[in-house]
């Protein structure tokens, strides 16, 4: 259907028609006009996409195995009951490539892609459905990779960085339509590697470092990159996501903070002073709000931590960005050592 004829049609029915657009598409639609993005960016297009797709979390924690010092990962799922009640869900997610210990992990859909590469260098990937809850061996990079950065541009998950020694093959893009690999243009910058956390901003693939407090952007149509500071403050990995478009992250002297990009500056999200300070958070977009997890100390002395969640549902107004935080719920415990390395929002 051509943009010209949206403004002609109901708002209810646009609505509907904009929540089976999948959700990585809205960037593009809302620089066709004006009435595209305030269409996609209403909360009510939220509550309609809540009604049809289904929604879980794929949380990861790692604890250090105190026999062999190996990192090991331990999987949890967050999905929505029937009853509308949330349940947190230990699982087995046995990745299979046994010499990766940290591999880049991005969600598309109801898929979870593994790329391996980190202390070992690797070509592998490895895709996870969470349908079947089965692995299956997708095609290898060009090259192998260390430390690189990941995102999700439009159709195509981007790799950059990780690879010193190979001048053509700086960055590369798998197709998820067609399941291939091919090259893509290479970074003008040399600081995609070594990445704390990488997200997918402005069909950019943004590098978060917390050494040095900034952001690299790659841009994957000329290979340009964009480089904007971090505030001086403590944030975690897991404390870092993307939605509607704007990058969040959680610190832990200002709490929830979001980049205006036309500012160019950070900015508290407002109406969360009640938020709990808390020293390490996960969160993903779940059901068209942000999850916030966090770990609490049950008693003194406990071996276990308690999980906690607060659901925030965000909108823009004049002041900037507005939250609204629902009651915090105890989603369960994990024992003390236990900590978060991944948190994935996968839909069906």
């Amino acid at each position: 259907m051509a943009p010209s004829l949206f403004p002609s049609l109901h708002k209810d029915i646009a609505w509907h028609i904009l929540a089976r657009v999948p959700k990585r598409s809205y960037p593009i639609l809302s620089c066709v006009s004006k009435n595209l993005r305030s269409l996609v960016r209403s909360p009510e297009i939220q509550k309609i996409r809540s009604l049809l797709r289904k929604d879980s979390l794929y949380i990861c924690f790692l604890h250090t195995d105190k026999t062999s010092g190996v990192e090991v990962p331990n999987w949890f799922t967050l999905t929505r009951t029937e009853e509308g009640m949330n349940q947190f869900v230990s699982i087995e997610l046995l990745f299979p490539d046994h010499d990766e210990i940290m591999p880049s992990i991005i969600a598309n859909g109801p898929e979870i892609f593994f790329i391996s590469g980190s202390f070992i260098p690797s070509s592998t990937l490895w895709i996870f459905d969470s349908r079947t809850g089965e692995f299956r061996q997708g095609p290898n990079m060009k090259v192998e990779r260390s430390f690189k950065s990941v995102g999700l541009v439009g159709s195509k998950i981007y790799v950059v960085g990780g690879c010193m020694m190979d001048e053509v093959h700086k960055a590369e893009s798998f197709d998820l339509n067609t399941l291939t690999w091919e090259p893509a243009p290479s970074p003008d910058k040399e600081r995609l590697s070594f990445s704390t956390a990488d997200v997918s901003l402005d069909r950019k693939v943004c590098a978060l470092m917390s050494g040095g407090a900034i952001t690299v952007c790659y841009d994957p149509s000329d290979g340009s990159c964009d480089v904007f500071d971090l505030p001086k403050d403590k944030w975690w990995k897991t404390g870092v996501c993307v939605m509607d478009n704007l990058l969040y992250v959680y610190y832990g002297r200002f709490g929830l903070m979001w980049y205006d990009t036309e500012l160019k500056l950070w900015r508290v999200v407002n109406g969360l002073d009640d938020l709990k300070k808390v020293r390490s958070v996960a969160m993903a977009e779940y059901y068209g709000k942000m999850a916030l997890l966090w770990r609490d100390l049950a008693c003194v002395g406990s071996a276990t931590k308690e999980v906690w969640c607060r659901m925030i549902g965000l909108e823009r107004s004049e002041g900037g960005i507005d939250g609204t935080a629902e009651a915090a719920q105890l989603m369960g415990s994990v024992p003390c050592e236990y900590r978060f390395q991944h948190c994935l929002s996968v839909s069906e």
